[in-house]
């Protein structure tokens, strides 16, 4: 599986911004069955898990997380980009068009998305794509072994209320 194979070429780029992974984290059965589990929550209208692409190779990973209806109509959005795609602005594009299938045929209101406090690369992305700043989360996620602050930032839809 591609995805895989990208995964283990970029296993030391991206630890500092993942969760401690071990080593059958990188093996194709483990990421087949995540898939599957990714797959699963789509059906149930949890969750969008995508690729990213540059021409015709898989470079990355973009995914709607959390999708809550009724009067919230939110999600969460994570992504990560081939260190070699890494300043080519190819994760400012998949966010831009991920952000368009959440405002526009997924119907929500709000999406959120958290970077660590060192990870400028992202939080411009973030930014180029209409996304403020909401605050800090302090020791918001376990990355790389330890509880780490976020910065958290939200994209409201341009859509009238209704």
């Amino acid at each position: 599986m591609p995805l895989t194979a990208l995964l283990r070429l970029n296993r030391n780029f991206l630890e500092p911004y993942e969760p401690a992974h071990e080593d059958a984290y990188f093996s194709e059965q483990h990421q087949r069955d995540l898939l599957a589990a990714e797959i699963s929550r789509c059906a149930e209208g949890r969750g969008v898990p995508l690729v990213i692409m540059d021409e015709q190779s898989i470079v990355g990973r973009i995914n709607i997380l959390n999708i809550v209806r009724r009067t919230f109509q939110s999600a969460q959005l994570g992504y990560w980009v081939d260190e070699s795609s890494n300043g080519r602005g190819v994760a400012s594009a998949a966010v831009r068009v991920t952000l368009e299938l959440a405002f526009g045929e997924l119907g929500l209101h709000r999406v959120e998305a958290a970077t660590l406090l060192h990870n400028e690369r992202s939080q411009r992305v973030l930014r180029r794509n209409g996304f403020s700043r909401i605050g800090l989360a302090r020791k918001y996620l376990r990355i790389a072994g330890r509880w780490q602050d976020h910065i958290l930032f939200q994209r409201v839809s341009e859509a009238r209320d209704d």
